[in-house]
């Protein structure tokens, strides 16, 4: 390692969750190990403590994302003395999950002792035939929308949106939002495990409580009116790739690289975080070949500089 620059991808082992709405779809799709039939969220690029990824192989193999960030800022181009700034995840929503709303940055700090609030953005992986997800409402002030809360009027509310396989979805923070069953997500976020539930279909767990809800706090963060987020930013070409922008914003920006056959590309951001959602390849670092296929995650360290990929994949490649 000349100069403490690594030139190599440092992979990462996800952390499986468990939750009510879980399912098995990241053993049938991922061939994770799934703690139970009931697991809804692989955490599978995390520094955040409820959930950090290990590293698999190379130099820091066995250490976590954290460990790194805190030691080897190096590897990040690391500027600030923060936390890692963002989490991806796969979700697989075999039932609906609870509306909920996340606290900005401020909020989050003052009121929850947070380093981060909570802005997120969803690229489908899958959805079943008629599937929906919530995202925003339809209550024109805080009046109606405390009123409408109040009474239940749920259905009133939330506003319902029609996804399909390949659909992007961004999530400020202050968004009213919920992913139907149905649908498997990757989500790139801020780097946050703070959640206000608004409604949870008063569901039970299995002693029989209904789980809690932050009626109070949700209020005080839910942006309204609600406003749709305006994206459009459209696609590069280049040989034996296709990338598609899907948002650049204040926390990340997030892509797609469609890989179709042997092709260049040269970094410029300080580092990027890279997951493969289909099909399988290979990406030489540095003069070295690395085997990549569907469900794998790392990251490419500051200085990697140009890559070459190949193969016939997909991949979601984000960045702060």
């Amino acid at each position: 390692m000349e100069g403490n620059m690594l030139k190599e991808p440092i992979f990462l082992k996800p952390v499986l969750q468990e939750r009510i709405w879980g399912g098995t779809k990241l053993r049938e799709e991922y061939g994770y190990e799934i703690p139970s039939e009931s697991t809804g969220e692989a955490w599978v690029i995390s520094a955040h403590p409820n959930g950090p990824s290990t590293v698999t192989e190379g130099e820091f193999a066995g250490e976590t994302l954290g460990q790194l960030w805190e030691n080897h800022g190096e590897l990040f181009n690391k500027k600030t003395d923060g936390e890692y700034p963002l989490l991806v995840k796969i979700l697989d929503a075999a039932d609906d999950l609870s509306v909920q709303v996340h606290p900005d940055d401020q909020y989050a700090k003052e009121v929850e002792g947070a380093p981060y609030g909570k802005t997120e953005c969803w690229y489908v992986l899958g959805a079943e035939e008629g599937a929906n997800l919530i995202l925003g409402h339809n209550a024109a002030d805080k009046n109606e929308f405390e009123k409408m809360v109040e009474e239940g009027e749920w259905e009133q509310l939330f506003r319902y949106v029609k996804v399909q396989k390949g659909d992007f979805i961004y999530v400020p923070s202050g968004t009213i939002h919920a992913i139907g069953r149905g649908i498997t997500i990757l989500e790139v976020q801020q780097s946050s495990d703070i959640t206000y539930r608004v409604y949870d279909y008063d569901r039970t767990d299995k002693d029989g409580n209904t789980r809690e809800l932050h009626l109070d706090r949700a209020k005080d963060v839910t942006n309204i009116p609600h406003k749709d987020a305006n994206l459009d930013f459209g696609t590069s070409e280049k040989d034996g790739m296709t990338i598609r922008q899907l948002v650049k914003e204040k926390y990340f920006t997030v892509e797609k690289w469609e890989v179709s056959a042997d092709t260049e590309y040269a970094i410029s951001a300080d580092f990027l975080q890279v997951d493969v959602i289909e099909g399988q390849g290979s990406i030489v670092v540095a003069g070295e070949e690395y085997e990549l296929t569907k469900g794998v995650h790392f990251i490419l360290p500051n200085g990697v500089g140009k890559i070459k990929l190949g193969g016939d994949m997909e991949l979601i490649v984000s960045h702060p």
